[in-house]
């Protein structure tokens, strides 16, 4: 059902005027995603009619963008792919760990997005499996999920890395599972200190090859001095902000990670009103706990898209990424000698099927609706759509 107010409203009516005044200053990319939102699901993008075979009831169905940026779309590509990783699970507790970037460091970020993210994943994901590596702490080798989001709830510039951990892994000699303690994975401390240092140091490397872009005010981040005097308040904070209790149940990871995965900046269902004074919507501010944490702003929309397209990522980026036993090149292998381990039975192989998919029912009687036309992009269908239905009786 369509929210009653979605993003791709305010980009259809302040779009314009906003394209307008930053001629110039709006990549092709970011020009890309304000029109595939603005029209997803319209007539410009084509579609079909559906007519019921039993009480002739008929809808009109627009396609989508499937642009990850897209508020409406993701729904889909998550359920999809949340299907795909369910014979992934095994019956253990999954921990939550969440790695950060300190606000001197987000903002390099934000000119040299497709390095610093994509050192972001690596270093992380470095440091996860080196502190688990450690015979001192766990002494195996784990499975990570990993998804990149960078906002903050406010729709600030704030890159973060949402880890998925089962909660133990594989012995180094490969014979034996071992479980992570019962709350507890890896110590938050440990790898906070081990990020900062591999982080850190390999930014200096990028920077020490030119590899880093500054512009504006940054500008003379381009001196060496001048960069590591401002990563300097950098050193003091924490970097690793959360490594929360395993799900109580393996069952319930695939809704949790839901919450992850296919996640934009701002989902429809937190706006509120759209009028003269701009964008209403919800938000949390993590500074405060309770009831007060829940919070409204209102931005100009002007503003609003402004900070929207702050979160358009790299053309080719992948913000969902796998490492140690979940690593796409070995995983099979790696899952199902886990599960041996682990004495639990082999997932199993789906069987390619002739069976016909399930038909959408009718909303009226709950018959079954059939596709009696596609129209192309930019053109309507037939009004009113045709008559002849499979079982006799007439469109309205």
């Amino acid at each position: 059902m369509r929210a009653s107010l979605e993003v791709a409203d305010v980009f259809r009516a302040a779009g314009p005027t906003y394209r307008a005044a930053h001629a110039g200053h709006l990549s092709l990319h970011q020009l890309k995603i304000m029109s595939a939102i603005e029209h997803c699901r319209t007539a410009a993008l084509g579609g079909h009619v559906e007519a019921c075979t039993d009480c002739g009831h008929w809808r009109i169905a627009y396609n989508s963008c499937r642009n990850r940026h897209c508020p409406r779309c993701q729904g889909a590509a998550a359920r999809s792919w949340l299907e795909a990783r369910e014979a992934d699970l095994l019956p253990v507790g999954y921990f939550h760990v969440v790695f950060t970037l300190p606000a001197e460091v987000a903002a390099i970020a934000f000119h040299n997005k497709a390095l610093v993210y994509d050192l972001l994943f690596k270093t992380a994901a470095d440091t996860m499996l080196t502190i688990a590596a450690d015979p001192r702490h766990l002494g195996a080798r784990i499975g990570i999920t990993a998804v990149l989001h960078t906002w903050g709830s406010a729709l600030t510039h704030h890159p973060h890395i949402h880890m998925i951990v089962p909660g133990g892994g594989i012995s180094r000699d490969g014979t034996r599972w071992i479980s992570a303690r019962p709350a507890f994975l890896l110590p938050v401390r440990v790898l906070g200190a081990l990020f900062r240092r591999l982080f850190l140091t390999r930014l200096r490397a990028l920077h020490d090859r030119r590899q880093l872009a500054f512009f504006g005010s940054m500008t003379h981040l381009a001196d060496r001095r001048a960069f590591l005097r401002h990563l300097s308040p950098a050193r003091q904070t924490r970097w690793v902000r959360s490594a929360q209790p395993p799900l109580p149940r393996p069952d319930a990871v695939p809704a949790y990670l839901s919450r992850y995965t296919h996640r934009v900046a701002i989902s429809n269902g937190r706006l509120l009103r759209f009028d003269e004074d701009g964008v209403t919507f919800r938000h949390k501010d993590y500074r405060k706990s309770g009831a007060g944490r829940q919070q409204v702003m209102t931005l100009a929309a002007d503003e609003f898209i402004r900070r929207f397209l702050l979160h358009a990522l790299p053309r080719g980026f992948h913000r969902i990424r796998h490492y140690g036993l979940l690593a796409s090149a070995r995983r099979k292998d790696h899952l199902e000698r886990a599960r041996r381990l682990l004495d639990v039975a082999p997932s199993p192989t789906e069987e390619p099927t002739d069976e016909p998919q399930p038909q959408p029912t009718c909303p009226c009687c709950g018959g079954t609706m059939i596709i009696i036309e596609v129209f192309e992009r930019r053109y309507q269908p037939r009004a009113p759509p045709p008559t002849a239905l499979p079982s006799g009786r007439h469109a309205p």
